[in-house]
This record gives C-alpha cells, sequence and structure tokens, in this order.
C-alpha cells in the first residue's frame, strides 16, 4: 500500500527505511546490540552487560529483537540458551559510526563529550518523527518545495494542512529550512548531511551491501550544500575518538562496542542547549 505520492520504487524505499528505523531507535535497543557484537551471550550474561535495565525489561526487548530478525535466540538444551546477531544485525553496526559522525559534526554541542551511543540514540529520535522519512525525502529529490505541493506528495489522502506539524517539527530539529511563512522548504545543511547515513539504511533495508549508499538515486546523488542557517554548525570537525570509518565491506564491522562507550553515561540537563547545530 502506498504511503506516499512518490513512485512506487521510491515509496517502497522509504517504507523499508522507516521499519528500520522502527527496529533500532526504541529506548536500549541499540544498547542490546552492541552488548551482542561478540560470542553469543547466556541470558544472565547479557543482563550482566546492560545492568541499567531493570528486571523484566531486558526479556521482552530481546524478543521484540529477535522478531525484527536483529537477534538469534538459539536454545543448546532446556537450560542452555544463548544469544546472538543474526547476520542481518552484523551487517547493520557498520551505519552507527556514520550516525555518529553525523552526529558529532551537525547536532548541538553538549556541555560536555557525550558518549557515543548517546550520539546515536540522539540522531535516531530525530529520524523517527512522524513522516521525517518521506518529507526529508521530497526535499533532497526537489530541493526546494512549497508546503502544499509537499503535503500533495507526502501525505495524498490527508488535508494539506496536515503537512506543517511535521514539518515546523523538522526545522526545529535543524533538518529543514525556509526563509519564512509562505516561502518554499529545503533541507538545511545537516539534513543534506544525512545523505551517507539514509543511503546506507536504504541499502541495508534492501538486503544490499552498504557501498551500494553512494549509488542511491536520491541519496547518492552529491549537489552543492545548501547555505547553513546560523545555527547549523558548518565546520568541519574530525569523526569522534576511537570510531575508525565505517567499513562498507567484508562480514563484520571495523570496530568494536566498546567504542561506543568512550565515556560515562551521564543525565543530559534538561535546559536548552546552546545553539549550534540540529536540536537533540
Amino acid at each position: 500500500m502506498a504511503i506516499t505520492a512518490l513512485p512506487p520504487d521510491a515509496d517502497a524505499d522509504i517504507a523499508r527505511v522507516t521499519e528500520a528505523l522502527a527496529m533500532i531507535t526504541p529506548r536500549w535497543n541499540v544498547r542490546i546490540l552492541l552488548a551482542l557484537s561478540g560470542p553469543p551471550l547466556r541470558y544472565s550474561e547479557l543482563a550482566a552487560k546492560v545492568p541499567w535495565l531493570q528486571s523484566g525489561q531486558l526479556h521482552p526487548k530481546l524478543k521484540s529483537l529477535c522478531d525484527a530478525g536483529l537477534v538469534e535466540r538459539t536454545e543448546h538444551t532446556a537450560r542452555h540458551v544463548t544469544y546472538g546477531h543474526t547476520e542481518r544485525a552484523t551487517a547493520l553496526l557498520p551505519i552507527l559510526p556514520m550516525i555518529v559522525t553525523w552526529a558529532e559534526e551537525h547536532l548541538e554541542k553538549a556541555d560536555g563529550p557525550l558518549p557515543a551511543i548517546e550520539q546515536i540514540e540522539d540522531s535516531l529520535t530525530l529520524l523517527t518523527r512522524r513522516h521525517a522519512a518521506a518529507i526529508l525525502w521530497v526535499l533532497k529529490s526537489r530541493e526546494e518545495v512549497s508546503g502544499r505541493a509537499l503535503a500533495r506528495i507526502v501525505m495524498p489522502s490527508s488535508d494539506w494542512t496536515n503537512i506543517y506539524p511535521p514539518l515546523r517539527q523538522l526545522v526545529a530539529d535543524g533538518l529543514a529550512d525556509t526563509e519564512g511563512n509562505g516561502q518554499p522548504y529545503r533541507l538545511s545543511a545537516a539534513g543534506d548531511a544525512l545523505g551517507p547515513v539514509l543511503g546506507a539504511l536504504s541499502a541495508w533495508s534492501g538486503g544490499q551491501p552498504l557501498g551500494q549508499a553512494a549509488k542511491h538515486p536520491v541519496w547518492g546523488q552529491l549537489r552543492a550544500k545548501s547555505a547553513p542557517r546560523p545555527w547549523v554548525s558548518s565546520s568541519s570537525r574530525p569523526a569522534p575518538a576511537g570510531l575508525p570509518p565505517a567499513r562498507t565491506t567484508g562480514t563484520g564491522p571495523a570496530w568494536h562496542s566498546r567504542d561506543l562507550f568512550s565515556h560515562a553515561a551521564n543525565r543530559r540537563p534538561t535546559a536548552a542547549l546552546p545553539a549550534g547545530g540540529a536540536r537533540r
């Protein structure tokens, strides 16, 4: 069933990426996947690696990841059950440092260094806003588009004014931009820089090697970056220390789960962070 008025191939692509994001974004899912990025573990061994999960929280999380095809439950005997990655999960892991690299350059700068896992979780929260993927797809392919035209494409069966809440949210998040009321919308520099991440998610969700991301019909096409707004970080920064570049070939990631927990996972302040990037 079509979800947008885009061509069927693009519509299916957006649906797959949206589903992929829905698999990994729920709280603790990425942390559990990282904890399993070694040999298969018994339940008690895994629980010891994720001690922040309260009793009774881990089992339903594991079940949902098993149902999503990311975790494999192997029953050796009635009393010996292990959990480990599926091939799909192993193929997904190299996308995570790509998300960290984007977050380090384009998200708001916190008062102190954040562990990479929190950078990932903050980024996924932005990408899973309602209609976010479809709107980003259209803005990337059309470059500039009015709100009314965008509504006809993204939500063809709804009243066109329904496009504005998710669109304003993307502007507030720093992923889209406009000159003002009645003016067309476009990707911000931060939104445009999501190309490698969304292209890789598209390749992964379609069962293709991550190297295919560079050939994506929308996100694989290079074009000049849109002029950054004052609240968007435009300075080039290196990838965070301890995270080698993502590897797009081979059978596993070129980094280890411990790289994503490079700082203590302290609670962030709830007050607004200083300007300097897309909102967390």
